[in-house]
């Protein structure tokens, strides 16, 4: 499902504008943004959690030549599902 997609879905679901569902979905998407850039872990009872994990500075290689590089430390958004989303699929 594409971004949308889940739009007009959102749209016909709540009964309002594509426009204000854009709007809306948006608007959550920079509320998760924000709170996870403060390190803020976001709860979604029933469907998940987003959060901010942590890696390590490491080694690896590229893949062209074979080569070792170093890969920094840095910190990725992670998505954990919640049970009950996790039984309806």
């Amino acid at each position: 499902m594409t971004k949308a997609e889940l739009i007009s879905t959102m749209a016909s679901g709540a009964k309002i504008s594509k426009a204000a569902a854009a709007k809306a979905l948006d608007a959550f998407f920079d509320g998760i943004k924000t709170a996870l850039k403060k390190d803020e872990r976001v709860t979604l009872v029933g469907f998940g959690s987003f959060s901010v994990s942590k890696r390590k500075a490491r080694k690896g290689r590229n893949p062209r030549n074979g080569k070792e590089i170093n890969i920094s430390a840095c910190k990725v958004p992670k998505f954990t599902a919640g049970k009950s989303f996790k039984d309806a699929i």
